[in-house]
């Protein structure tokens, strides 16, 4: 909570401000909820960092308090009955659902219906609402049901914009909708994305996080980012970014999350690097996660410079391995005659690659997607491999023009996680598509291949200790939580009123002896998946000859292997795109075609 108290004397007023990221339900309708949750929320810090500054600047007027609180639901209860006595007790104020994705737009609607009821004043923004106002001129239903409900929605980003909305609020007259996607802001010299150490360490390993840009120049169809941050880079400068690790430090957190769709493209990446460099020469202890394309590497100093500034798991839109999946998809950028000299460049690094494989592109089937991991194991040295069905989001071309031909999605958009199916696919039905999902990672995360993964790791001085974790983390989370590792943590929260409406609310005698007896079984398994790994682990250090492992994935690349590597041959669009791009045509036969 943060309380900013204006100097001059008289009389008093306060304004509570509740800043809410949401959750979404589990299939059987109960908040994913964590005693610490994986991942932070850049939203819900940068909305935070906003607001602090609007406070400190008087922006309701000189004889107002402003009270913050920020609460992200994936690891905190949220109770709307205790928020709107918050406000109640304040006199004024509202709550905002922050930063709330498709999947959450259900949870949030719950929420505000709540708060509504109780007489609170709520918006509603993120990438659902801005997707959606972008590509769809706003006509969705769900936003549809928070106009009547009197929520008021926001699209854009809120630099600079929202003191109008705290003003409105303050006079109890918030308008039906704050739409700024037509006038994206500059965020250099912005107030910076903060949240409390207190929050902060809600989350695994107390992770941090901030964006250092936002656009991408790249037009993925499956992509929401593009249309709703634009494809330009506006970016926070070194000294801004500088000036975030230092007030982080100074509160104990040293582990930040970059949140960047794509930070290579970033234009300021190596002033950035170069800062952040000579933070850790001075002796600041500082770590960070970054996301990047499969090009990055061709950008001279990038990866070298990453490592030296403190990047240790890096995440990479891999996507596929098929040409015509990645060219249907507008993911050009995507060539796979560069991943493994991408992946062998991060290895050398000594840094973690975790990347992203969507399943469901129209050529897809069981037994090719079965034959694309096998190949990947062996060819490519990628260390975590995690799997997305093929999502058309809100606010994607993709989900754009399935709705524009008439085209059946899913209506329930709480199945908008990645984590389900939402649409039909022109060669499996809905039961197939979930069994090859199911059969990615049962193929990916074998015994031999997760050992085959620590001994590259070992073998390359890299941190396979810290692979452990993560491989827990990633098997664990889709065996036994039935969640991706994205929406995953650590030991499941369950509260037996806190259900989606229409699943019925379970007897206290039958729910709360269930919820103990599964989450004794839960953690169970968990040590046990922990513990296989670290044998395998402990097997590989006592191996004498543990730094010379080499297998097919960690030779060098050379021209020799487009002609017998399996990943440039799998399918016809596969030799074809190795022919255009290793062996193109003579230019006299250029010419005289």
């Amino acid at each position: 909570m943060t309380t900013v108290s204006p100097s001059p004397a008289g009389a008093r007023r306060q304004f509570c401000l509740v800043l809410v990221k949401p959750s979404h339900y589990d299939d059987d309708g109960y908040v994913i909820q964590w005693f610490r949750s994986a991942i932070p929320s850049n939203s819900l810090a940068s909305l935070y960092g906003l607001a602090r500054d609007c406070a400190q600047r008087n922006v309701l007027g000189d004889d107002v308090d402003f009270v913050i609180h920020s609460y992200d639901e994936t690891n905190t209860r949220i109770r709307p009955a205790r928020l709107a006595k918050m406000i109640e007790r304040a006199g004024a104020g509202m709550v905002m659902l922050v930063g709330v994705q498709s999947n959450q737009f259900p949870r949030a609607l719950d929420l505000a219906r709540t708060l509504r009821a109780l007489g609170v004043q709520v918006g509603i923004g993120g990438f659902h609402v801005s997707g959606t106002i972008s590509m769809l001129r706003g006509v969705d239903k769900g936003l549809d049901d928070a106009r009547a409900l009197g929520v008021s929605l926001f699209a854009g980003e809120a630099e600079g914009r929202l003191e109008e909305v705290l003003r409105d609020a303050m006079n109890g007259a918030l308008r039906p909708m704050y739409n700024f996607m037509a006038d994206l802001p500059h965020i250099e010299g912005t107030p910076i994305p903060l949240i409390t150490a207190l929050r902060a360490w809600r989350t695994a390993g107390g992770v941090t996080s901030f964006d250092a840009g936002r656009g991408c120049p790249f037009q993925c169809s499956f992509c929401t980012i593009i249309n709703v941050q634009g494809k330009k880079s506006r970016r926070r400068s070194p000294d801004d970014i500088e000036q975030i690790v230092r007030v982080n430090v100074a509160q104990g957190l040293h582990s930040f999350f970059i949140t960047d769709d794509n930070f290579a493209r970033n234009s300021d990446w190596e002033a950035i690097l170069d800062r952040l460099i000579q933070l850790r020469e001075e002796g600041i202890r500082i770590h960070f996660i970054i996301q990047v394309d499969t090009l990055c590497h061709r950008i001279p100093r990038f990866i070298e410079k990453c490592a030296k500034a403190g990047v240790r798991r890096v995440f990479i839109g891999l996507e596929n391995i098929n040409p015509d999946s990645l060219v249907g998809a507008k993911k050009r950028q995507n060539k796979i005659t560069e991943y493994r000299k991408m992946l062998l460049a991060w290895k050398s690094a000594r840094v973690i690659t975790y990347a992203g494989y969507i399943l469901g592109f129209p050529n897809d089937d069981l037994e090719s997607i079965r034959r694309d991991i096998e190949i990947i194991k062996k060819e490519l040295p990628v260390d975590l491999l995690e799997f997305f069905f093929l999502t058309p989001l809100p606010g994607s071309e993709d989900h754009q023009k399935l709705v524009g031909a008439g085209i059946a999605v899913d209506d329930d958009l709480n199945k908008f996680d990645l984590n389900h199916v939402t649409t039909a696919h022109p060669k499996m039905s809905a039961d197939e598509w979930e069994r090859a999902y199911r059969m990615a990672w049962d193929t990916y995360y074998t015994p031999e291949h997760v050992e085959s993964v620590l001994r590259r790791l070992v073998a390359m001085r890299a941190s396979a200790s810290n692979a452990i974790l993560l491989m827990t983390w990633f098997k664990g989370s889709i065996h036994i939580e039935g969640v991706h590792p994205l929406e995953a943590g650590l030991f499941r929260y369950k509260f037996r009123a806190d259900r989606r409406p229409g699943f019925p609310v379970e007897p206290a005698w039958r729910f709360w002896p269930g919820y103990a007896i599964e989450s004794i079984g839960k953690l169970s398994r968990w040590m046990k998946t922990y513990a296989g790994l670290r044998l395998i682990y402990n097997r590989i250090r006592k191996d004498p000859r543990r730094y010379e492992y080499m297998d097919l994935a960690l030779t060098p690349v050379t021209d020799a292997e487009f002609d017998t590597l399996e990943l440039f041959h799998h399918t016809d669009a596969a030799e074809a795109f190795v022919a255009r791009e290793h062996h193109p045509a003579p230019a006299a036969a250029v010419s005289a075609s």
